[in-house]
């Protein structure tokens, strides 16, 4: 009887999953079989293995690989201080608290910031560079962009050093090592989980990232996200933009499969 009625708990669950992740992705796989006249058609899957669109994926890849790169650079240093600090919960609030603010008003904040007579451009030239084309570079995507992802990766490893205990930190200092011996053999592999879930947390939404490229770089990068709103939004061109979003579900699952923790199952035996 108690297991019938935990079962009608999943129910709500299960109808979400159905309808707004299981139903979306059927639709984005059949129109990826249809072509600009509504006609069955394999073309759309060839099309994409062309130069253009495998460029547009090893770009893809090379920018969010970046992005994720630098937002790792920072954040950890970052969740190791937090980790340190009195008040921790609120400084960590303080980075949370941009997450709250929608991406696209965080967009035209660095436009302003970035711009020919925006804040940066004018310390620049007090410093005595003159003012910079920083805007439409891939300085100012990439810097935009890891500002934006950074609190996804220093929360899951500022989750991962809490959990560390410390007397093993100590154990090493106490044995002889150094602070970069403890560091590359106690600490990163005790909180490589975090770092990987942060990455994930990072690299896929970068991979789709599309708003920013048309604001901050003016479209001259071009990745998987933004040839899916180009061809769902100015083509109208609904079977490619679905093959696109299809292979890009394949290669998010792909990154996860791939950064996933595999927990290998311990079996006990107990001899007689």
């Amino acid at each position: 009887m108690n297991n019938q009625i935990r079962s009608i708990y999943y129910i709500p669950y299960l109808l979400w999953i159905v309808l707004f992740v299981v139903a979306p992705m059927i639709l984005i796989v059949y129109y990826s079989f249809h072509d600009m006249e509504g006609g069955l058609s394999l073309d759309n899957y060839s099309k994409f293995f062309t130069p253009v669109y495998l460029e547009m994926s090893l770009s893809s890849f090379f920018y969010a690989a970046l992005i994720t790169f630098f937002s790792l650079l920072v954040a950890y240093p970052a969740a190791y201080l937090l980790t340190k600090l009195k008040h921790k919960e609120l400084w960590l609030l303080l980075i949370i608290l941009p997450t709250w603010i929608n991406l696209l008003l965080k967009a035209y904040a660095f436009l302003g910031i970035m711009g020919t007579y925006g804040p940066l451009n004018m310390l620049l030239e007090a410093l005595g560079f003159g003012r910079q084309q920083l805007l439409f570079t891939d300085f100012s995507f990439i810097f935009t962009a890891v500002y934006i992802f950074i609190p996804f990766m220093i929360l899951p490893i500022f989750n991962s050093l809490e959990k560390l205990n410390p007397t093993l930190v100590d154990a090493a200092r106490d044995l002889g090592s150094s602070g970069w011996t403890t560091f590359r053999k106690v600490i990163l592999p005790l909180t490589l989980s975090g770092v990987k879930t942060g990455c994930q947390a990072v690299f896929i939404p970068s991979l789709s990232l599309f708003m920013i490229t048309r604001l901050i770089t003016g479209n001259r990068v071009i990745t998987l996200g933004t040839a899916i709103e180009q061809h769902f939004l100015v083509t109208m061109d609904w079977g490619m933009g679905a093959t696109i979003a299809v292979f890009l579900i394949l290669i998010m699952a792909a990154v996860m499969f791939a950064l996933g923790d595999k927990k290998k199952e311990v079996r006990v035996r107990h001899e007689p």
